[in-house]
């Protein structure tokens, strides 16, 4: 029932056109509406499979050029709105290469990406510390050289696919200078890795705390050169903050078919709920809220596949507006179904846990505005 008419923008080409049609076919005979008992399990299965479908190529470097952004959002917004757990397997494995695919080596993206994009390897992106959270620059994980190898030694948290990773994008300090100038960013094996916490949240999916207790990798471990690791790590979340915003347009374009459907069906008095006026006000303001969201989201991505401008205001408006949008849609269609949208299992209890998260994770809503504002000031004369 999802709204496909946005196809037509002047924002797509045909391919974008033809991607959008295989991977909804690919999720109408593949995904299913219920959250599986065990999400480790589920996500190992959909990179699997997303590598047979050849999907996984999309969200790795094919050595010429940057993974194409309008390409990424499609395939989030469309996995999010059949499944939010589908959405998330696709996306860490771009956001936890990423950095190899910007930055790598010639030797790291040969013997990194071709793994990722067939679903072989798992990736992970290790940023976030127990005392470090949106603030990167204060992170407290150290790497020190030691002739032929790099020690890493420290903590890292909330790390998304924590535990089934097969390598961890590492972010460190190696003492270059002071804050984000001293920051370097690594390649470390999981099995070199210690998960010392598997956490639980609201919406299901492999999530952890690491140490690295002297992890040794080899010199040839670093991304870039040494001081680079927060050019990499904001460089790499600034690719994929957009796809954040296409992921929760996906939510609210599921929560307005739910929305709908339950409107059309819900007897009130001799009529539909649907016959409401309040009813119909509260949908044409849904309706409204996930197209300023898609404008949003696709002009910013075009923006990025275009280049030749300064696009982190674009991104950051698209994920800004999207993710605190789709909260406020989700909710409207949780309120509209009464009892049964606080009710376990039914799609828009689901979808009012799944939405929460993206508006903390990829720069949370406060750094999204600073960004915006400090664009906004930067070169005004008093």
């Amino acid at each position: 029932m999802a709204d496909k008419s946005f196809l037509s923008w002047p924002f797509f080409e045909e391919r974008h056109r033809e991607l959008a049609a295989k991977l909804e076919d690919w999720c109408t005979a593949n995904i299913h509406d219920s959250h599986p008992p065990d999400a480790d399990e589920a996500c190992r299965s959909l990179v699997a499979e997303y590598g047979k479908a050849g999907f996984l190529k999309l969200v790795v470097s094919d050595g010429k050029h940057r993974p194409d952004v309008r390409s990424l959002a499609l395939c989030r917004e469309i996995l999010a709105r059949h499944h939010g757990l589908a959405d998330f397997a696709f996306a860490m494995q771009g956001l936890g290469s990423g950095a190899i695919s910007l930055f790598g080596t010639v030797e790291q993206k040969r013997e990194w990406l071709p793994r990722v994009a067939s679903g072989e390897a798992i990736a992970a992106f290790a940023m976030t510390e127990p005392e470090c959270g949106s603030d990167a620059a204060n992170m407290a994980t150290s790497a020190m050289r030691d002739g032929n190898e790099w020690v890493l030694v420290g903590e890292k948290t909330y790390i998304s696919n924590g535990g089934i990773a097969d390598f961890y994008v590492t972010f460190a300090r190696t003492g270059e200078g002071e804050g984000a100038r001293g920051l370097s960013a690594f390649i470390a094996p999981a099995d070199a890795v210690e998960v010392v916490e598997r956490i639980e949240v609201i919406a299901p999916h492999p999530l952890a705390r690491l140490r690295y207790n002297n992890v040794r990798i080899p010199a040839d471990a670093i991304i870039g050169e040494p001081g680079e690791g927060f050019r990499i790590g904001m460089e790499t979340l600034n690719l994929f903050r957009v796809t954040v915003g296409a992921a929760a347009l996906g939510f609210a374009r599921r929560a307005l078919d739910e929305a709908v459907r339950f409107a059309t069906n819900r007897r009130l008095g001799n009529g539909k709920l649907a016959d409401n006026a309040v009813t119909q006000a509260k949908l044409a303001d849904i309706a409204l809220a996930v197209d300023a969201s898609a404008l949003l989201i696709y002009r910013a991505a075009w923006q990025q596949d275009e280049g030749g401008v300064d696009h982190r205001r674009a991104a950051a408006m698209a994920k800004l507006h999207a993710t605190e949008a789709a909260q406020k849609v989700i909710d409207d269609a949780v309120q509209m179904h009464g009892g049964a949208g606080v009710t376990r299992g039914v799609k828009v209890e689901e979808l009012y846990r799944d939405i929460r998260a993206l508006r903390i994770y990829e720069g949370a809503s406060e750094v999204q505005r600073q960004i915006i504002a400090r664009d906004l000031l930067k070169g005004v004369q008093p």
